[in-house]
């Protein structure tokens, strides 16, 4: 799912980081304040109901004018800018660049094991893994900003930097259930997208797919990715959100919720990401596909 590089090679690179970085940061501003509502969502304990619902998503905005909620849903911004964008790079880039790897020194196990199409599709998905496996390097933006979403108390008016200097490796805290959901959902997110183009579009060649195969594909691909990791993904919320001091044990958190909650607790806020998880990867991506190009023509 990675836009291609240009036809003659040159700066390809520099081209496909600021495309996909572009993409990224447009896809931030149209989508943050869903990414919002479901982080609040997934983070509230108390069983939700007409009455409840208004001041779980806008806080403290919850009785001032349309304006001022719609704006209460772009807290972290800043953090969840800089999250994105390296993001977007990272899995626009990244994935290609394993699947290259997987290619090059394992495609034989892959189709010994799994036959021709079986194992190109199985290729894709595993690099989609082993991608967001390394995304745990972004962890510390990906942390911020969901504090900033749903507990700003825990900045007490510190910057980013005098965060990061004091909290060091707590900013890493969920790193193994952030590398645990992330596993599962990529694999699901490029293992769907390759199946619905191999065996719903009869698209055998990925690369040559048109924009309607490939809004098509991504959907099916995103929808696969957050339902198969959106239990983990609740789990990592709730202990990132925790304050810096606090320390949340992932164990303690699924005992928790299970016993308060109920398992279908694992699932909050599952409904409003994937309305928007589908048309947030195509509108990425349709992006990203058409200013790599424009940018390879200026560096």
């Amino acid at each position: 799912m990675s836009p291609p590089s240009s036809s003659n090679g040159k700066d390809s690179a520099a081209a496909r980081v600021l495309g996909s970085g572009a993409s990224g940061i447009a896809e931030l501003l149209i989508f943050h304040p869903v990414d919002t509502v479901a982080k609040r969502l997934m983070s509230n304990k108390a069983k939700v109901s007409a009455s409840t619902i208004s001041p779980i998503i806008f806080r403290d905005a919850a009785s001032a004018p349309l304006a001022t909620k719609f704006l209460s849903l772009f807290p972290g911004l800043g953090y969840a800018a800089g999250y994105k964008v390296a993001q977007r790079v990272y899995k626009f880039g990244g994935q290609p660049w394993f699947n290259d790897i997987i290619n090059k020194h394992y495609k034989s196990n892959f189709t010994n094991t799994f036959g021709e199409r079986k194992g190109k599709m199985m290729m894709q998905a595993t690099a989609g893994s082993l991608t967001g496996i390394g995304e745990v390097v972004l962890l510390p933006l990906d942390a911020l900003k969901i504090k900033r979403q749903v507990n700003p108390d825990a900045f007490r008016g510190r910057g980013f930097i005098r965060i990061f200097m004091e909290e060091g490796t707590t900013l890493y805290r969920g790193w193994g259930w952030t590398m645990a959901r992330n596993a599962p959902g990529s694999f699901a997110l490029f293992g769907a997208s390759a199946v619905t183009k191999e065996y719903v579009l009869g698209v055998s060649d990925y690369s040559k797919a048109t924009w309607g195969q490939n809004f098509i594909a991504s959907i099916a691909g995103a929808v696969a990715s957050i339902t198969v990791a959106a239990p983990l993904d609740t789990v990592k919320t709730r202990i990132q959100n925790a304050n810096f001091e606090r320390k949340v044990h992932g164990m303690t958190v699924v005992k928790d919720l299970i016993k308060n909650e109920g398992p279908s607790a694992f699932f909050k806020g599952l409904t409003p990401k994937i309305l928007v998880v589908g048309p947030k990867l195509v509108f990425s991506y349709t992006l990203a596909q058409s200013l790599i190009p424009l940018f390879s023509k200026y560096v």
